[in-house]
């Protein structure tokens, strides 16, 4: 009965968390599945097979953030991504918009911008279902009977369903965060790499069958994964702490002793956020050349310099999640506010004087934000390498490769410490004993 697997069920709320999360992946899981309206099952898959061999980097890549909705053409193509991609607009149209940031700060303020942000993804939706519809059209003439109706009803059925998918998708994700375990958003992400995961590893012993790998890479690769992972681990639940002293102070009626506490700031406060948020920004215009680019010629020319495994994308890559690292961990950890709650507690920090606490503060967090920055790309273009090194395929290499591993780790230690927060409250165990699981506020 010690047991904290046991625990976690016999706790009424998070075992209904727990079954709610599961059947809301299962749909997440069937809507993959189902193709859009007006595909041709049979010849989608008979197409991308005859693909497989010669590789194709750009699919293989949308197919990693969609979970394989996207090689379907289910209703979940689009996957997540277009609601993320409209988040991250929304913030900096905040920071270069005054009159938006008032309204966010008003009473009802952050609904109404929510509102915004879901209009927008809407638009977002439309513009990628659009280049998905015309990618459709530019197999259709090289796949016959692919297309099971005429073009413009497909084009119209196709740009809503796609859409409609994408805004279910965000519901289902702020349901899992309201009532399941987790944050729903990045679950869905998770578990689309998840599901993937055993195809993968399937199609990488294949190829060590017939010859195409060399075991002896194959093994030196997976022990670079292991010790990642290992990194990954380490990095995420490091953290310096900032001792604040608060002196005696009277509220009210009551009189409050002396304490000693301290500030938690972590190595990487942002977490696998730089990286959803890079590969968000760079996945619209890819999608966008990479599908229409067969129709013009300038389109195909940017769908090729971008392409995942070319080196300026990787270069806009390491940039884009420095710049996320930098402006998210402003957002969430704003020094100037941290140091206006110390001053206003009565807390001080030893040596610092009260004026410059803020000061202080900024200073410590670029000198964490930098090197816990470069980590996450360093560890995000990790599959870049395997690929220019080890010639391993890209579909593999996305799976098992850094972004997916800074992923998968990061999410399943948010959730973690969500459910131990869970399980003390309800008096039971942790699942460590040490108490040393944190939650990265994804």
């Amino acid at each position: 009965m010690a047991n904290p697997l046991v625990g976690i069920f016999r706790v009424k709320e998070l075992r209904e968390r727990i079954i709610f999360t599961v059947l809301m992946l299962v749909v997440f899981r069937i809507g993959a599945v189902l193709p859009v309206p007006g595909i041709n099952v049979q010849e989608l898959n008979a197409y991308f097979l005859s693909q497989q061999n010669s590789g194709n980097a750009i699919v293989d890549y949308l197919d990693f953030f969609a979970g394989g909705a996207f090689s379907n053409f289910s209703v979940f193509m689009l996957g997540i991504m277009p609601y993320i991609s409209m988040s991250i607009i929304m913030q900096l149209l905040l920071i270069v918009f005054p009159r938006l940031k008032k309204i966010s700060q008003e009473e009802g303020g952050k609904k109404k911008i929510h509102t915004y942000q879901r209009l927008g993804t809407v638009g977002v939706c439309l513009i990628q279902a659009f280049a998905v519809t015309q990618y459709a059209q530019s197999i259709s003439r090289s796949v016959e009977n692919l297309l099971t109706m005429n073009i413009v009803p497909f084009s119209i059925l196709a740009m809503l369903t796609v859409t409609v998918g994408t805004m279910f998708l965000m519901w289902i994700g702020e349901q899992i965060t309201k009532r399941g375990i987790g944050n729903g958003i990045s679950l869905l992400i998770f578990a689309g790499i998840v599901a993937r995961l055993p195809q993968a590893l399937w199609e990488l012993l294949g190829r060590v069958r017939n010859g195409d790998l060399n075991l002896v890479f194959v093994v030196v690769v997976l022990a670079i994964f292991i010790g990642v992972v290992a990194l990954v681990v380490f990095e995420q639940q490091g953290q310096r702490k900032i001792p604040v002293n608060y002196a005696k102070r009277v509220v009210g009626r009551r009189m409050y002793g002396a304490s000693n506490t301290y500030i938690p700031f972590k190595i990487n406060p942002s977490g696998v956020i730089p990286v959803i948020f890079a590969s968000s920004i760079l996945t619209f215009p890819l999608q966008i050349a990479s599908t229409i680019g067969g129709n013009v010629a300038w389109l195909a020319a940017v769908s090729q310099a971008l392409r995942p495994t070319g080196p300026l994308y990787n270069i806009l890559y390491v940039v884009l999640i420095i710049f996320f690292a930098y402006f998210y961990t402003q957002v969430s950890l704003n020094p100037i506010e941290i140091a206006k709650n110390i001053r206003e507690n009565g807390g001080s920090i030893p040596g610092i004087r009260a004026e410059r606490i803020e000061e202080y503060l900024t200073k410590i967090l670029n000198r964490i934000v930098l090197p816990g920055s470069l980590y996450l790309a360093l560890i995000a273009i990790i599959p870049t390498f395997i690929q220019w090194g080890f010639n391993f395929p890209s579909s593999i290499s996305y799976l098992m490769g850094g972004t997916s591993l800074l992923i998968l780790v990061g999410v399943d230690l948010d959730t973690m410490s969500q459910v131990e927060g869970l399980l003390k409250m309800h008096h039971h165990e942790g699942l460590t004993k040490k108490g040393r699981l944190h939650g990265r506020n994804l």
